[in-house]
């Protein structure tokens, strides 16, 4: 008997793992990336085994949190909309003197 394998099942659709999707799972797995990096690096410069354990454990835990919290928050678009909210301007300056604007036009006459 044959096996049948649905192929290409998520075209179009966006990157999900765990609930996670799109900028939060890459900064979920860079986070983490970094935070192991960080501990490697203080393990080998000498620093107690108990306190990079703690440290590692914390920051861990710090970052899949937030980015549980922002994934539910802002969903799959939200940062992007947040820093786009964020360039917006509050409100519009013009530094033109205000007598451009009620400015009378006369028409010269022809002599």
């Amino acid at each position: 008997m044959m096996n049948t394998y649905h192929i290409n099942k998520g075209i179009g659709r966006t990157v999900e793992f765990k609930g996670l999707k799109a900028q939060y799972l890459f900064i979920f797995a860079g986070g983490l990336l970094g935070i192991l990096v960080f501990i490697m690096i203080m393990y080998m410069a000498g620093v107690n085994t108990y306190i990079c354990l703690l440290l590692g454990g914390t920051t861990a835990g710090l970052l899949i949190w937030k980015t549980f919290s922002l994934n539910r928050k802002y969903g799959e678009h939200g940062l992007m909309k947040l820093g786009a909210k964020k360039k917006h301007p509050k409100y519009i300056i013009s530094r033109k003197s205000i007598f451009r604007y009620i400015k009378i036009h006369s028409k010269k006459t022809v002599a």
